[in-house]
């Protein structure tokens, strides 16, 4: 049997990333969000829905540029402790001994240590009450090489050990279970012995004699 709750926000687990932001030496800053995610595929399109009393709003608004940090197992420590402390009282990337780099296309920086980091330009904000919402498009992402395949070209993420929110905890990603489509994918046929095409054929040429 199911319990009735207030109105809330359930929907577990959440990308836990690393925002990063700052236009300039001296004003860069990260910090942790969960409320974040992807709206639109063609042009790609994601979000981040920030409190307007975080030190970072300011910056994202002024700016319109933010980074999008993937996190990982070895990220989960720096990715709480930018979660619970404040740009303006501590240089982040300085306290937790992350690389600051240069992104592509954006002012913003980007985390070093992040597998992927997604580059994106404000396109909206949208005023929604605890959180204002910065709608904006990806024009850019940077994937660290450590985590592609060389013979396949394949993105195997699985091997940074990607971390997700839930609840106010923190799960490292477990095993795969199914890949897109594998509940619809046709099974192969069962393989023939040899020789048994044969055998099938000159047993119906035998009937139709």
């Amino acid at each position: 049997m199911k319990q009735s709750w207030k109105p809330g926000t359930m929907i577990y687990p959440l990308p836990a990333v690393l925002v990063s932001c700052g236009s300039v030496e001296g004003e860069h800053n990260l910090f942790t969000v969960a409320w974040t995610g992807t709206v639109c595929t063609n042009p790609p399109m994601c979000y981040i829905s920030v409190r307007p009393e975080r030190h970072s709003y300011d910056i994202i608004k002024r700016t319109g540029e933010f980074v999008i940090n993937l996190t990982t197992s070895s990220l989960a420590r720096a990715t709480d402790w930018c979660g619970v402390r404040s740009g303006r009282d501590y240089d982040k990337f300085a306290e937790m001994g992350l690389t600051l780099e240069p992104a592509a296309v954006v002012q913003a920086p980007v985390v070093g240590e992040s597998p992927i980091s997604i580059e994106c330009k404000v396109k909206q904000v949208i005023e929604l009450g605890s959180h204002d919402m910065f709608l904006a498009d990806v024009v850019n992402v940077l994937v660290d090489e450590k985590y592609i395949n060389p013979e396949s070209g394949r993105l195997e993420l699985e091997r940074a050990e990607p971390i997700v929110y839930s609840h106010g905890e923190y799960f490292q990603l477990g095993e795969v279970i199914g890949h897109f489509g594998w509940s619809v994918r046709k099974k192969p046929k069962p393989k023939r012995a040899k020789g048994a095409d044969y055998h099938a054929k000159s047993a119906i040429k035998s009937k139709k004699r």
